[in-house]
């Protein structure tokens, strides 16, 4: 039965559904998805919308507290944890054709263009599965934005490896040039749990030892984005100015109880993360 408009009165808006919670579910069906159909990638891209709750004060200030942030102000980096939930679900849509366990987080790019989160935000996801590399490996690109009302809040882009192609030689040492190191911290081996407390990111991978192994790993390594949001902290903490935006290129995991260091990169506004003498991640950033 249709209702008729008064005089005057607008059209309400059609809301997309509610943003899932990272709860238990919605791992293990994320661990347990199967590749549907043919596993060809689909000749156009998809797209989800869904309307994620207001943060909460006191989850944002656990997050901080976790990091090095300082306390009152929503990090760039904190805006990931509501990016992941919608990527996790638009991924699990019976058209994306690959597994979700085993999926390699290699690129991210974090954007805060300056308008209110004054309420719920409404995230757009765009994933467009990329031509096969010359090593046979495929990448999907994913493309998220958060708007509140007519304001965009932030934009995400991400890029994660879908299927691996043949495998070249590994990454050489390198060496932190003397002067460039901004701080540097240990990892304890509780790490990854204590990340997954204020993100809900519960992968396996991260947890320990005997998790890790079942997912085909050696040692369990902590979150990337962990280590991306305590970069952000860091270089907050050393230049007394906000990051508004911040990229990172994902080059060697890191295991837990390691000791990373962060260093200035060879460009202004760059920075790299080193660990076990190698190359572990490099990006850019912006400060407000």
């Amino acid at each position: 039965m249709f209702r008729s408009l008064d005089k005057g009165q607008s059209a309400p808006s059609l809301l997309p559904p509610s943003l899932p919670p990272m709860g238990a579910a919605l791992l293990l069906r994320a661990l347990f998805k199967r590749p549907h159909g043919t596993g060809a990638a689909p000749s156009a891209p998809l797209r989800s919308e869904f309307l994620a709750d207001a943060f909460e004060r006191a989850d944002v200030e656990r997050y901080n507290a976790a990091l090095g942030f300082a306390p009152g102000a929503t990090p760039v980096t904190y805006y990931y944890l509501a990016v992941q939930r919608a990527h996790m679900v638009t991924m699990l849509a019976p058209a994306f054709p690959y597994r979700i366990a085993g999926m390699v987080h290699v690129e991210n790019v974090l954007v805060l263009h300056g308008g209110p989160m004054l309420g719920p935000m409404r995230l757009s996801t765009r994933i467009d599965m990329l031509p096969p590399t010359a090593s046979g490996a495929v990448y999907c690109a994913l493309e998220t934005e958060g708007r509140c009302g007519d304001a965009r809040v932030f934009t995400c882009t991400s890029k994660y490896l879908a299927l691996r192609g043949q495998r070249r030689g590994g990454a050489a040492p390198a060496v932190v040039e003397p002067g460039s190191t901004i701080s540097e911290w240990t990892l304890s081996p509780s790490a990854g749990r204590a990340y997954a407390r204020v993100s809900g990111d519960w992968n396996p991978i991260h947890l320990g030892r005997w998790t890790a192994r079942l997912m085909g790993l050696r040692e369990p390594i902590i979150h990337g984005m962990h280590s991306v949001g305590k970069a952000a902290a860091q270089l907050e903490q050393a230049s007394g100015q906000r990051v508004t935006a911040i990229s990172v290129r994902f080059r060697a995991p890191i295991p837990l109880g390691a000791t990373v260091v962060l260093a200035k990169g060879f460009e202004p506004g760059s920075y790299a993360l080193y660990c076990q003498g190698r190359l572990a991640a490099e990006g850019s950033f912006q400060l407000e």
